[in-house]
């Protein structure tokens, strides 16, 4: 953990100071960036492990960063810092494809609390389970984090692949969407429950031969969700 280094992106240079002496005292190593252009610049040079990234910035704001990183592939998690309260604007950022926010005035220390949580979290998943699992069409290589639909590549956010991985390596079990917001995001979202469903909805756009009627992902009502069982992929 140590060695992982962590990108800051705020333009208030107080915050970056104060979020950088806290985790330079933990051990990190630290990249800062005071505007959306630069943040982006920074973060496609592959050297930051996780990203914080403000919501409000200077050239282009944190949300445009946090989609143009997805859409081009960028798999590094992503913390946004947000002064926006509602349930919406927190969907906003999480359905781009940020991994986790905290809300300001936060606590410094609960976010290095929530960076290590999301550095655990990725390293645990490359060290689990099987290297790469064929169902159907679908082949998932956990190594690579990569996801192919009859050999083709999909681009899957972190939290779709994190969610895709909690489903298919226990096919039949049928998990709640409780279940399913502490692998996937592992913290108490308040209540956001809905969020689970809307990144099924984006995995099964993604995966399934038609999402209208999912082969893979399959629905548990009453429940939640569970992944197919082999007999049951055609």
């Amino acid at each position: 953990m140590a060695n992982n280094c962590i990108l800051i992106v705020d333009d208030d240079r107080n915050i970056v100071d104060l979020v950088r002496t806290y985790l330079k005292k933990d051990g990190y190593r630290v990249l800062t960036a005071y505007d959306g252009l630069r943040a982006l610049e920074l973060a496609r040079q592959g050297r930051a492990d996780l990203i914080v990234l403000d919501l409000m910035l200077p050239s282009m704001d944190g949300l445009d960063v946090c989609r143009v990183l997805r859409a081009e592939g960028y798999n590094m998690p992503i913390i946004m810092l947000t002064a926006k309260t509602t349930e919406e604007d927190k969907l906003v950022g999480l359905d781009l494809g940020a991994d986790d926010y905290v809300t300001k005035p936060f606590s410094p220390r609960e976010l290095v609390a929530r960076i290590r949580a999301a550095l655990r979290r990725v390293g645990e998943q490359q060290r689990q389970g099987p290297s790469v699992i064929h169902f159907g069409d679908l082949e998932v290589d956990f190594v690579r984090h990569e996801t192919r639909v009859r050999g083709e590549t999909v681009n899957l956010t972190p939290k779709e692949f994190r969610l895709l991985d909690a489903l298919i390596k226990e096919p039949g079990r049928a998990f709640t969407r409780l279940d399913l917001l502490d692998r996937v995001f592992g913290f108490d979202y308040e209540g956001l429950e809905r969020t689970v469903d809307v990144h099924v909805m984006n995995l099964r756009k993604k995966i399934e031969p038609d999402a209208s009627r999912p082969t893979y992902v399959q629905t548990v009502y009453g429940v939640g969700y569970k992944f197919a069982e082999e007999q049951d992929v055609p």
